[in-house]
């Protein structure tokens, strides 16, 4: 598992590397529309923009897999994004959404999807990066198949918090912790990046599954993009422009309610914990696991 962990990390470090980076755009469109708020980075026609730009759909074959990135930058923000994943055997596929800075010290944060044979299920990774470390994962079964309907995935970035949901849900919390000497991506603005691409040397039972390319192209697609978000530009934030334009979601933590959901999906759905993974830190959990505020 350490090395499969491992292995997904390096993944999502490659997908960052194909991306084509640009200067980060302070624009203000219409929210959901793919041809204003997104553009195709890379795998040329695997890539589409449909439906007036209300849905996009990124394809892979044998030859290449896709990828889109959003025109603006953001320093905190609520962001959703509805998916529909590879249907069938998408086993060695991998479909990422995430947001990364630039740069060898960047902070990432990542929903991964591995593939997986017909039937079985597919595991929703997490991970986050700060300073160009990451080693955070941890892994989740779904509680539906993300395969037949959209699903709407989020994150929420503030200052006090990272929270990953799923359909309003939230599966994983990290709490800001730089008192006690945990970095914190508080600092550098982020671009949303999401692609799809072949990883069957790890993605599926650590590599023992490989994808069946008789079943190409496989195609995930994406619709209702939401960012309530503080876009930045020229170092400057547009929350801290238009103070009276911000929302609860920039000081929102769990609530009772929201922390029950969590510990019930972490009971019930974990499949994978780097808190727990004594093989891969045998002189103890990192500090952050060890703070009684974080799950």
């Amino acid at each position: 598992m350490a090395a499969h962990v491992a292995a997904a990390s390096m993944g999502s470090r490659t997908v960052l590397l194909l991306s084509v980076f640009a200067s980060c755009l302070a624009l203000a469109y219409a929210a959901g529309n793919f041809y204003q708020e997104f553009h195709i980075a890379w795998g040329g026609s695997r890539a589409k923009i449909l439906d007036n730009g209300g849905l996009l759909t990124l394809s892979l074959d044998r030859a290449s897999g896709s990828g889109f990135q959003s025109e603006n930058c953001y320093l905190f923000g609520k962001i959703d994004m509805q998916l529909k994943l590879v249907p069938g055997n998408s086993a060695g596929t991998v479909t990422a959404y995430y947001l990364s800075s630039q740069g060898s010290v960047h902070d990432e944060i990542d929903f991964e999807f591995l593939g997986n044979l017909s039937g079985e299920p597919y595991i929703l990774h997490t991970n986050i990066f700060t300073q160009g470390k990451g080693n955070r994962e941890q892994q989740f079964y779904l509680w539906f198949d993300p395969t037949t309907n959209f699903h709407t995935y989020s994150f929420l970035w503030n200052a006090q918090t990272i929270i990953f949901s799923v359909d309003g849900t939230p599966i994983r919390e990290f709490m800001n912790l730089e008192s006690i000497g945990v970095p914190f991506p508080n600092k550098q603005a982020m671009r949303i990046y999401s692609s799809i691409w072949n990883a069957d040397d790890w993605a599926t039972r650590g590599g023992r599954v490989k994808t069946d390319w008789t079943k190409a192209p496989f195609t995930a697609s994406f619709r209702s993009f939401n960012a309530n978000a503080c876009i930045w530009s020229a170092g400057k934030s547009s929350c801290a422009a238009s103070p009276s334009q911000t929302k609860a979601w920039l000081t929102q933590t769990l609530d009772s309610s929201s922390r029950y959901k969590l510990r019930w999906v972490q009971k019930k759905y974990m499949v994978y914990n780097y808190c727990t993974d004594v093989s891969r830190f045998p002189q103890g959990p990192p500090l952050e696991c060890t703070a009684a505020t974080t799950s």
